[in-house]
């Protein structure tokens, strides 16, 4: 059914998925629009963005942010107009960034919510290279990868919205950049439209070999965005003093134990004790000063209005499309930037 002025439709988490979610992880039910009070504003959602940590706010385990409850609205940023407000500095037809969640109608108090104005260019782009994952790609190479001209950057998922921004970054401060990424389709775009110098599948058979062939003089950064055998090709690459940010592994996120196979835990933290490699987790919304949000803003606005940065987004039609999208992209089905057109 179509996004309507007198229904509310939401998707809320029907139960904690064991492993990979399924058709009865998410349900779709409605009810009636929700009424602002005062100091309050309606908004009514436009684009909802799909992003892998989305995964991690259905289960129960212990994160960086409260898990999203059973019966609970899914978690998600939204791009929403103002239909309603009695809150200051918001009127109705301006569009603004907004934590609304999986909803065709939210009620806010401005809190968390940015104001995109009333005619916004691009205003998907908010929740995509001038959003959350284009700053998140900024801070997380910039200050944890800290990249030198002539150095080796090395970016797994490179076609997503996050290593794509990583991998052009890099370019633009000097590096040599590689990516990896899932098929010929995606690493063709990797090298020929946004201009890393290399791309390797990491579906072939010899993926290890290939990598080793094209970082002829090792690893200095490496993005990390998925682990698993990724991560386990990269390892013997890395030159002394690496940088490793770690913004996700979605490889991992469907775990309920140890991974399958031999551990690589030794592995990993001798070449980290050897390399004398520094490997530091993130998380966006708190491990930076807010003055650096707006270096990013500055920044990529004027290198996307220069060409030096390339965006793909992949938009999904429809609120009730969003959970299987969301399992395609966590199983790498995903082709860009993933969000929902809801209304």
């Amino acid at each position: 059914m179509p996004q309507s002025d007198t229904i509310n439709r939401q998707i809320v988490l029907a139960k904690r998925p064991e492993g990979a979610p399924d058709a009865d992880t998410l349900r779709l039910q409605t009810g009636d629009l929700p009424k602002p009070g005062k100091g309050e504003m309606l908004l009514r959602t436009v684009y909802l963005s799909l992003d892998p940590y989305m995964r991690g706010r259905m289960s129960a385990a212990k994160s960086y942010a409260n898990p999203v409850e059973i019966g609970g609205v899914m978690t998600g940023q939204v791009v929403a107009e103002v239909m309603q407000s009695d809150c200051d500095g918001f009127t109705p037809g301006d569009f603004v960034l907004a934590p609304s969640g999986w909803q065709d109608y939210a009620v806010s108090d401005g809190t968390q919510v940015l104001n995109l104005g009333a005619a916004p260019q691009n205003p998907s782009w908010s929740l995509g290279i001038l959003g959350m994952p284009g700053y998140t790609a900024y801070a997380g190479l910039l200050k944890i990868g800290e990249p030198k001209p002539g150095e080796t950057v090395v970016v797994a998922a490179a076609s997503g919205p996050v290593g794509a921004t990583v991998g052009q970054i890099a370019k633009i401060k000097g590096c040599r950049v590689v990516g990896i990424a899932g098929g010929p389709e995606k690493c063709a775009h990797v090298v020929e439209t946004l201009g890393f110098d290399a791309c390797i599948d990491h579906k072939a058979d010899d993926f290890a070999d290939q990598l080793a062939a094209v970082c002829p003089e090792g690893i200095d950064v490496y993005f990390e965005n998925v682990g698993g055998k990724v991560l386990y090709g990269v390892l013997p690459l890395l030159n002394p003093f690496a940088r490793v940010p770690v913004c996700g592994m979605v490889a991992w996120y469907n775990l309920t134990g140890l991974p399958d196979g031999p551990d690589h835990g030794p592995q990993i933290l001798s070449t980290i004790l050897r390399m004398k490699v520094k490997v530091q987790g993130f998380i966006i919304f708190d491990s930076f000063p807010i003055s650096l949000y707006q270096e990013f803003a500055r920044d990529m606005t004027d290198w996307l209005a220069e060409g030096k940065i390339q965006y793909k987004e992949q938009v999904v039609d429809g609120l009730e499309a969003a959970p299987d999208a969301l399992y395609d992209l966590l199983e790498g089905r995903n082709f860009g930037k993933m969000v929902v057109k809801v209304g």
